[in-house]
């Protein structure tokens, strides 16, 4: 069911907007709609100031892959479906990436990147310590800047100062989303290389991190955990609340593995799920 709400998915925003019409009917907008390994990806693209507009969105290309409802089953496929995404939507990819776990730990609909960053794989250090060995490996650096009330420094200037010192040549973020349809939380995966702008589907929104805040692309990737309450109900006391699924903390794990083996699988071409695994027990 969609609903109407604030939405961090550029597809949830198409959809209500061209209500069942042709996806080419928005101006500034071109999407399409594919199956790719039997996922379902709808891509959005926003081309000028009328998209933008239109969709109250940055321009850029938004990817948005649906889940089933068990991801543990096909966790393999999908990350592999993923990784094939994030390269399609980043294009070329730099030797050097900066990682961005984005969000609260503590908060579990927020924890989406902090349980991503426990399965990425961080190479800077082995490149540097045994080139031979880590060659065919892209070099990889990770942080987690947390948020502002337990940190008292932005996310963007955390993540601005380790680009300086570091020199990436690409970010990319990873955080939890908003969302409008419930049947879509913890099952749809939105890519986009306009950066992203952490808290604004929940109105907290902070200093963005983009080509023109950061002075390197970022690539941003995300899940919707919560949908606002006030969208569900005419009653004014829900302001401020948010929905989120029952089962949220085993779905939003499952989630932030995908997103982490599908971020390895783009940056370390060649790399298999199995040997992703066996580095990441080891």
């Amino acid at each position: 069911m969609v609903i109407n709400g604030r939405t961090d998915l550029a597809n949830e925003v198409r959809r209500r907007l061209c209500d069942g019409a042709s996806v080419t009917e928005l101006p500034g907008v071109r999407a399409r709609e594919e199956r790719i390994e039997d996922f379902p990806v709808t891509t959005v693209e926003i081309l000028d100031e009328r998209g933008m507009r239109a969709l109250g969105k940055p321009q850029g290309t938004y990817v948005t892959m649906e889940l089933p409802s068990r991801l543990q089953d096909c966790l393999s496929p999908a990350s592999e479906v993923l990784a094939r995404l994030i390269r399609r939507c980043a294009g070329t990819l730099p030797s050097r990436v900066l990682l961005a776990a984005l969000g609260n730990p503590n908060i579990t609909p927020d924890a989406l990147g902090s349980l991503a960053a426990g399965q990425l794989l961080v190479t800077e250090h082995l490149k540097q310590t045994d080139p031979a060995a880590f060659a065919p490996f892209r070099a990889t650096l990770l942080c987690r800047p947390g948020v502002l009330g337990t940190s008292g420094v932005e996310s963007a200037r955390q993540i601005r100062a380790l680009c300086r010192e570091t020199g990436p040549g690409m970010v990319i973020a990873i955080d939890a989303l908003a969302g409008a349809d419930l049947q879509l939380l913890c099952r749809s995966v939105q890519i986009c290389n306009s950066g992203i702008a952490p808290g604004s589907g929940v109105g907290n929104c902070r200093e963005a991190l983009n080509r023109e805040t950061l002075g390197i692309p970022v690539l941003a990737i995300g899940v919707p955990t919560v949908v606002d309450a006030s969208s569900l109900s005419p009653d004014p006391s829900l302001g401020g609340m948010f929905v989120t699924p029952r089962s949220i903390d085993s779905q939003v794990r499952s989630c932030g593995k995908l997103i982490a083996w599908g971020v390895n699988l783009a940056l370390h071409e060649g790399l298999t799920t199995e040997e992703m695994s066996q580095l990441l027990d080891g």
